[in-house]
């Protein structure tokens, strides 16, 4: 199956060529085969665009604009269906494509788990803990390497160095 997206290359609508851009962007970011099928220089392209889309679908003058998506035959939608897809992350659906597998049904799977449970494969893997000794007990406990004349001085403590220091001063 095949996406075909209808442009008007050399439309004169800056509106229109920034939603073209946006479909033909995504779906080649995204890696769905797709051809552009020119209305604008292909009057085949165009009257069969205009001919297959549906009449629900169709605007109050009765010709529809630029983007229009098809997969092969079977209508998908115009700019604002597709954005609507895009959003509500329904773009497989919305092009008739079967979904994808993708990290996020992983991560839904893994989120059925009970609180501290493993997947299995997990599991398997994993060496029998119960024996093991508990890791803060293999830890040697962290030694306080600050000196004790870093300690900061009290206030009284201060002012009794500042006064020794004051009073060598005066007599040297």
């Amino acid at each position: 199956m095949v996406i075909k997206v209808f442009v008007a290359n050399v439309a004169g609508s800056t509106a229109i060529k920034k939603k073209q851009q946006e479909v033909v962007g995504f779906l080649k970011a995204n890696r769905i085969d797709y051809e552009e099928k020119d209305i604008a220089c292909n009057e085949d392209n165009r009257k069969w665009m205009r001919s297959n889309v549906p009449g629900e679908k169709k605007p109050q003058n009765g010709i529809p604009l630029p983007p229009q998506i098809f997969n092969e035959e079977q209508y998908c939608g115009d700019f604002d269906s597709f954005f609507d897809a895009k959003e509500g992350n329904e773009i497989n659906f919305f092009l008739g494509l079967a979904p994808r597998t993708s990290s996020k049904v992983a991560s839904d799977e893994k989120s059925e788990l009970q609180n501290g449970e493993l997947p299995v494969e997990v599991q398997d893997n994993r060496e029998d803990i119960g024996s093991s000794p508990l890791i803060e007990d293999s830890v040697p406990p962290v030694k306080d390497t600050k000196d004790e004349e870093e300690d900061p001085l009290t206030e009284e403590e201060a002012e009794e160095e500042d006064e020794e220091q004051e009073g060598e001063e005066e007599a040297s």
